[in-house]
């Protein structure tokens, strides 16, 4: 499990100074991915392994003032690179693996996590995880702004039966780990698996 976090650690640490310039086209399925999240003005929301935080601006502009927005990531640089951009602004962003949250239980109303899943060492602890800080009936997004179709022939990758974010996958994991999902949507145009979580 160590040598997973510390695989993914270091996959993003050498990506992340100008990360968001590759992908400077994501920010529109972003913020509709959020919008999904039913948030409202004072709610609560995290940003799990938050990358650079693209996100977070976008759910503080819709918790507004009185709300409270945490990005959380494994990867240092990756939050360096988040604070150049100024995000620190928007959020409070710590350095923490998504499966261990320094967090207290159902503190959020809504967790978004892009490219997350299937990053995990164990999908199923991470979720439980996220479960755990999210107060019953909230919301948690599974995003990717490309579905895994489109992001396979981009990389010159096949789709893998295995994958965590599968239809016939997902589902099941969200239930067995505290969530019931709502939505998937995994067209070329994004990956969203929208849950609610259990009560």
């Amino acid at each position: 499990m160590e040598s997973g976090r510390r695989q993914v650690r270091e996959f993003f640490a050498g990506r992340a100074a100008g990360w968001e310039t590759r992908y400077p086209d994501d920010t529109p399925a972003y913020r509709a991915a959020v919008a999904e999240l039913g948030l409202r003005p004072g709610g609560r929301a995290l940003d799990a392994g938050c990358g650079t935080a693209r996100a977070v601006p976008l759910l503080r502009d819709v918790v507004g003032p009185s709300g409270v927005v945490v990005g959380a990531d494994l990867t240092p640089e990756m939050l360096r690179e988040a604070a150049r951009l100024g995000r620190l602004r928007a959020a409070a962003l710590i350095e923490t693996d998504s499966a261990r949250l320094p967090l207290r239980d159902s503190v959020f109303d809504a967790v978004f996590a892009a490219g997350l899943v299937h990053h995990l060492p164990d999908p199923a602890a991470g979720l439980r995880e996220l479960a755990r800080v999210t107060g019953p009936g909230g919301r948690l997004a599974l995003f990717h702004p490309l579905g895994r179709a489109a992001l396979a022939r981009r990389r010159g990758h096949e789709l893998r039966a295995d994958d965590v974010r599968t239809a016939s996958r997902i589902g099941p994991l969200l239930a067995e780990t505290g969530w019931e999902l709502s939505l998937l949507d995994d067209s070329d145009e994004r990956y969203l698996a929208l849950a609610v979580r259990r009560h």
